[in-house]
């Protein structure tokens, strides 16, 4: 026989906390795919910046315009990241509150539902906010492919 047997409660807590572990996980993965974006973005932002001030005015223009648009998909890429991490916080919550719950031999289930809807609320619109940021991406790639043909 083992020397460290889990008794049957934590053990129930622990396969409960597994589910919410695992949409960490998930988050933490779609943080990291917006904190890439975001860093791209940035680095356009940076080299349109810094070639603004040697360029002519209708140069000038352009870069402002994708400045404008590389200003809207910050926004919307901050907001998601801002969202994700609440969303992250609340699951974490959930968890502390599962384990707490258990040890203290309090109910928790109305608190733990209500944290769990509040992070999957948070989460969607942060997914919103994502989705928002891509259009704008597409969009913009759309007009270059666009000016291309006319080129040609």
């Amino acid at each position: 026989m083992p020397d460290f047997v889990i008794p049957g409660d934590i053990a129930h807590v622990i396969q409960i906390a597994i589910a919410p572990v695992f949409l960490l996980a998930g988050i933490g993965a779609f943080l990291n795919v917006m904190t890439n974006r975001l860093g791209r973005v940035v680095d356009r932002w940076r080299s349109l910046e810094a070639e603004l001030s040697g360029c002519d005015d209708a140069r000038r223009r352009i870069y402002v315009t994708e400045l404008g648009i590389l200003d809207r998909r910050m926004a919307h890429s901050n907001r998601a990241i801002a969202l994700s991490t609440l969303a992250a916080l609340l699951v974490c919550v959930v968890i502390i509150f599962l384990f707490t719950g258990q040890l203290l031999h309090v109910s928790v289930t109305r608190a733990v539902s209500i944290l769990f809807i509040a992070a999957m609320s948070v989460l969607v619109t942060a997914l919103l906010s994502f989705l928002l940021e891509i259009r704008i991406s597409s969009r913009t790639l759309r007009v270059a492919r666009d000016t291309l043909k006319h080129r040609t």
